[in-house]
């Protein structure tokens, strides 16, 4: 499990900390989350980038395929609030048992 990020955004560490609650209320407990720095647009563009913060499981973004990649933005996610810089643990949550369920 990876978390791709750039250090200009102010969600990142949020976003890591509501992962691993999320993977802890799923069970893996034992998951290793690697925190994978995005520093440049050249980094961006080569990783298909989708904005800080990034999830992703076996190479695949865990929220499904950007409209958009390869800039250092942060992302927007939709939560049951409204759009937000970080998923909800709950939405982490849910995703997480569909990406197991396949």
């Amino acid at each position: 499990m990876s978390m791709l990020y750039f250090a200009g955004c102010p969600n990142w560490r949020a976003a890591g900390e509501r992962l691993r609650a999320a993977l802890d209320r799923v069970g893996r407990t034992d998951t290793r989350i690697e925190l994978v720095p995005v520093e440049t647009e050249a980094a961006a563009a080569a990783v298909g980038f989708a904005g800080s913060p990034t999830f992703v499981v076996d190479g695949e973004d865990l929220f499904g395929p950007p409209a958009t990649v390869g800039g250092l933005t942060c992302r927007v996610y939709g939560t049951s609030a409204g759009l937000a810089g970080v998923p909800e643990v709950t939405d982490l949550v849910a995703a997480l048992r569909e990406r197991a369920g396949r």
